[in-house]
């Protein structure tokens, strides 16, 4: 069989046309080198070279050597690439994440670490919490950033932050001028627009209000321009009011239950790339900071490390006060679609 390391010795004499030189290149001794080509003559059953002081090639030296050096660039970038790989310096990243995840968290980890990985493919998916979760199961994302599954037979979930609702109304709505927080009892006049991350919520209160509503929004643009038209009310996570509209309120909700708990999806069993086992390692690290910036209570894992790029941006959007703004409304700009 012949030999990778035989068809490199013998290149690198081809190359510099004597023995002694590719010796002090190699940083190997002459007699080694002697006894490699030797070897290779024998495997390919003729000489290489048309004298003994290596200085000029036969046809079969020239083709093997053509054919080789094409061969083993081709090998060596392969190795390269490999390496690379396993140093999660290139190769392929998708992540699935609910909207608000994507919209106000993503932003301010995702450039730094795509930055020092020239040669990395990011693909990012903003869906529904059930679609990350379909998508991860799937094995078609690396990580899933969403609303705690119904069933975690086929994967894994680490709590990240615990997000409260709020109720989301017109800016001029009679709600924006009650004692804060809004009581269920507050609501009764109101007509309900249901959402699927509203969905998540188990109060009576809730449940209760939800059962007579007629309209139900999947689109969270949608949603909140028909909230601010005065179409009713609707309820969304407080991530998600960090990018409301002008013309629209967010206003806190006296409901214990009404929030939702938001982690980290992995497929259970899955291997990981090295690239992904890298982000996991940064969303550990800086969500919980991310998120309590943005007014949101996280939830503290095991320390975790940073990779050597450091902290991470800061979050690219302004966290919602806890107080009320003209009795109680948030906003800023506009929000990206589904919560």
């Amino acid at each position: 069989m012949i030999k990778l390391e035989a068809l490199r010795v013998f290149i690198t004499v081809a190359e510099v046309g004597n023995i002694k030189d590719a010796a002090d290149r190699l940083g190997r001794t002459a007699s080694a080198i002697s006894m490699t080509l030797k070897q290779l003559e024998e495997e390919v059953g003729g000489p290489l070279f048309a004298t003994d002081r290596k200085s000029s090639l036969t046809a079969l030296g020239r083709f093997i050597l053509d054919t080789a050096q094409v061969q083993l660039r081709s090998y060596d970038k392969s190795i390269a690439r490999i390496r690379a790989y396993a140093q999660n310096r290139i190769g392929r990243l998708s992540v699935a994440a609910v909207p608000s995840v994507a919209t106000h968290l993503l932003p301010a980890l995702l450039p730094r670490f795509v930055a020092e990985r020239p040669g990395l493919e990011v693909e990012l998916f903003d869906i529904d919490s059930r679609s990350v979760q379909a998508m991860v199961e799937a094995d078609q994302a690396d990580l899933g950033l969403a609303g705690e599954p119904v069933s975690d037979a086929l994967t894994e979930f680490t709590p990240l932050f615990r997000d409260r609702f709020k109720v989301v109304c017109a800016e001029g709505s009679p709600l924006c001028a009650r004692p804060s927080p809004l009581r269920w009892s507050d609501l009764a006049g109101e007509t309900l627009i249901r959402n699927g991350a509203s969905e998540a919520i188990q109060s009576a209160g809730y449940r209760a209000k939800a059962a007579r509503a007629s309209l139900t929004v999947h689109n969270v643009t949608s949603l909140v321009a028909l909230a601010r038209a005065g179409l009713g009310i609707t309820l969304l996570p407080a991530l998600a009011t960090v990018g409301l509209p002008e013309g629209a309120a967010a206003l806190e909700l006296r409901d214990g239950e009404a929030q939702r708990t938001v982690g980290l999806l992995e497929r259970r069993g899955a291997v990981r790339s090295p690239v992904a086992s890298a982000f996991r390692e940064v969303i550990l690290a800086a969500l919980p900071d991310l998120v309590a910036r943005a007014g949101v209570e996280p939830i503290r894992q095991r320390p975790v490390s940073l990779p050597a790029s450091g902290d991470p941006a800061e979050l690219p959007v302004s966290a919602p006060s806890s107080r009320r703004r003209r009795a109680g409304s948030s906003r800023s700009p506009s929000p990206r679609h589904r919560s």
